[in-house]
C-alpha cells in the first residue's frame, strides 16, 4: 500500500480509512474483531476517518454474511481482494460500493495433490510470491522491502522490535474435527525456501534479531516442494543469516514430529530448542473423536525424547476441554499429562462449535456450564504447574533478547547506581527502570518474560541485544535474571550440543 501512494498512520483517527484485520477462528477473536470494526466505526462521527474496511480471515470466511451483518463496515475484502487492496479501498473511499464476495472452501481451489500445488499461480495466497504479481518498483518508499528483498507481495515493518514473524507456508490438509481454518485459509503450501530467506535477509538489515516462523503446521513444510524434510535444511540456512541471532519455530504437530527435526531443533546453533506442539488433549478417545493422533504416554515419551536432547528446552501447547463426548475420566487423563509434561506454557480453551465443522455436528455435547467449569478447573491447574516449571529455571544460564528498557534505566544511561549491598546495577523495576526480555524457551506474547538484573559496572544492553544471565528468580511464569559479566561462556549451564551429546 505504501508502494501505492498510501500512507500508513499510526493513529486510526488520522486514517482516511481504517482497515481492521480481523481474525475468524474462536468466538472469543470473533468477537473482538467485531468489537474493533465497531469502535473504528465511532471514528467516522468526529475527526478525519470516512470509511471503515474489514479484512483478513474473518472478512474471508464469512464475506457477504459479515457485511449484512455489519452494516458499520464500509467494505468486506476477502483474500482474492488482496492483489487490487488499492484500487478496492479507492473505491471505498470515494462512496462507491464493493460487492462482497460469497464465502466458498479454500481447500477445493488447490489440487489435492501437494506436488501440483506451486504450479497453481491463479489462487489467492497471501503472503506469497506469484508468477503473476508484477515486480516492485524501483522507488519504493524508506522502509518498505526493496527488490533485493522479499519478493512481491511486498512488506513493510509497522514497528521497530527485534523480532519479526516470517510465514513460512499458508494453510492446513489436517482435518481436526472442531477446526474450521482450514475452510477458509485453504489446503497447506509452502513457500519457497527463496523467498523465506530473502525476507529474512531483509529483516536482519531493518535490524531485526530474531525470526519466528509461523503457518497453520510447520512439520508438514515442504511436503508441496518434493521434501518433507526440507525444513531440517532450511533452518540451518536461516540461521546463518548475517545479523540474525535466533530463529524460533512455532505450531508444531506431534503427529508429524520426526527424529531428524528434533535433532535440528535441538542442536543448531541460533536456532531456539523450542517446541509449540498442539496437543489439545490426552485422553485417547477425546483426541480419536478430533480427528487426532495420540495419548498421554506417547505425548510424555515425546517430551522425554526432546529433552534428552536439550534439558533446557522451552514447550508450550494448546488444550481444549469440554469437547463433545469428553468425561470426568477424560479429564483425569488430560490432568495426569499436564502434571507430568513440565509445560513453559499453556493455553486452555472452552469448546464452542464453530460453524462447518464436524465437531458441531455431534450428539454428546457437555453442557456449557459444566464446560465453564471444567476449563475454569484446568486453568488453574496451568496457572500453577506452569509457575513450578519457572521455578525449576532457578539457577539455569538462559540467553535474553532485551526487547524493552523502560523507566528510569532508558533516560539515564550514566553510570549505573548502587544499591543497598554496595553492588553496582538496577534491578528490574527498581527506581522505575527496567530491562525486559525473552530467554529462548519465552515465545513473544503468548509465553513469560524475564526481568533482567544487572550487576558491575560493564556496558548496560541495549534492545536487540543477547545477553547471557543466571536466573535468580521466578515470578509466575516470568524470570528475573541477573545479567552475568562478559566474557564469561554463553552457553554455561545450558542444553548445550555437548550436553546434549
Amino acid at each position: 500500500m505504501a508502494a501505492d501512494g498510501w500512507e500508513l498512520v499510526e493513529e486510526a483517527a488520522d486514517a482516511d480509512v481504517a482497515v481492521v484485520n480481523t481474525c475468524g477462528f474462536v468466538e472469543a477473536a470473533k468477537k473482538d474483531s467485531v468489537d474493533a470494526l465497531l469502535e473504528a466505526n465511532d471514528l467516522k462521527d468526529h475527526g478525519r476517518t470516512q470509511a471503515v474496511v474489514a479484512v483478513g480471515c474473518m472478512a474471508e470466511r464469512y464475506g457477504k454474511e459479515l457485511a449484512e451483518a455489519l452494516p458499520e463496515a464500509d467494505g468486506v475484502l476477502g483474500f482474492d481482494d488482496y492483489v487490487h487492496i488499492s484500487d478496492r479501498l479507492r473505491t471505498i473511499l470515494s462512496g462507491g460500493v464493493h460487492a462482497s464476495h460469497t464465502p466458498r472452501d479454500r481447500r477445493k481451489l488447490l489440487p489435492i495433490s501437494p506436488a501440483e500445488r506451486q504450479e497453481a499461480a491463479e489462487v489467492a495466497l497471501p503472503g506469497h510470491a506469484q508468477a503473476e504479481a508484477a515486480p516492485a518498483p524501483e522507488d519504493l518508499p524508506e522502509g518498505v522491502a526493496p527488490a533485493s528483498g522479499p519478493r512481491a507481495p511486498l512488506r513493510r515493518r509497522l514497528g521497530t522490535s527485534p523480532v519479526a514473524s516470517v510465514k513460512l507456508a499458508s494453510g492446513c490438509d489436517r482435518r481436526c474435527s472442531f477446526c474450521a481454518i482450514p475452510s477458509f485459509r485453504g489446503s497447506f503450501i509452502s513457500r519457497r525456501p527463496s523467498d523465506v530467506l530473502g525476507e529474512t535477509r531483509w529483516l536482519a538489515e531493518q535490524g531485526v534479531k530474531e525470526i519466528m516462523l509461523v503457518s497453520e503446521n510447520n512439520t508438514s513444510y515442504g511436503k508441496d516442494l518434493g521434501d518433507i524434510r526440507l525444513l531440517e535444511t532450511l533452518l540451518p540456512e536461516l540461521a546463518a543469516v548475517d545479523g540474525i541471532e535466533r530463529i524460533r519455530v512455532s505450531y508444531l504437530q506431534p503427529a508429524e514430529m520426526r527424529p531428524g527435526l528434533i535433532d535440528v531443533l535441538t542442536s543448531t546453533e541460533k536456532v531456539a530448542p523450542y517446541f509449540d506442539l498442539s496437543f489439545q488433549h490426552s485422553a485417547p478417545a477425546v483426541l480419536r473423536a478430533m480427528r487426532r493422533f495420540g495419548d498421554t504416554d506417547r505425548f510424555l515419551e515425546l517430551l522425554d525424547r526432546i529433552r534428552a536432547k536439550a534439558p533446557q528446552a522451552g514447550v508450550r501447547s494448546n488444550f481444549i476441554v469440554g469437547f463433545p463426548g469428553e468425561t470426568e475420566a477424560d479429564l483425569a487423563e488430560l490432568e495426569r499429562f499436564l502434571g507430568e509434561a513440565r509445560l513453559d506454557a499453556i493455553g486452555v480453551f472452552g469448546y464452542s462449535d464453530e460453524d462447518g465443522t464436524e465437531a458441531a455436528t455431534y450428539e454428546d455435547k457437555v453442557d456449557p456450564d459444566e464446560v465453564a467449569e471444567r476449563l475454569a478447573h484446568i486453568s488453574r491447574l496451568a496457572e500453577e504447574l506452569t509457575a513450578q516449571r519457572a521455578e525449576e529455571r532457578l539457577g539455569e544460564v538462559v540467553e535474553v533478547l532485551v526487547e524493552e528498557i523502560g523507566g528510569s534505566y532508558a533516560e539515564d544511561d550514566t553510570e549505573a547506581d548502587t544499591d543497598a549491598g554496595g553492588r553496582d546495577g538496577i534491578e528490574a523495576g527498581e527506581g522505575g527502570g527496567s530491562v525486559v526480555g525473552r530467554g529462548a524457551h519465552q515465545a513473544p506474547e503468548t509465553d513469560g518474560q524475564t526481568m533482567l538484573t544487572l550487576s558491575g559496572a560493564g556496558p548496560r544492553p541495549a534492545v536487540g541485544d543477547l545477553v547471557t544471565a543466571k536466573v535468580v528468580a521466578a515470578e509466575g511464569v516470568d524470570l528475573v535474571a541477573e545479567v552475568l559479566p562478559r566474557g564469561e561462556p554463553a552457553r554455561a549451564g545450558a542444553c548445550s550440543e555437548e550436553a546434549a551429546r
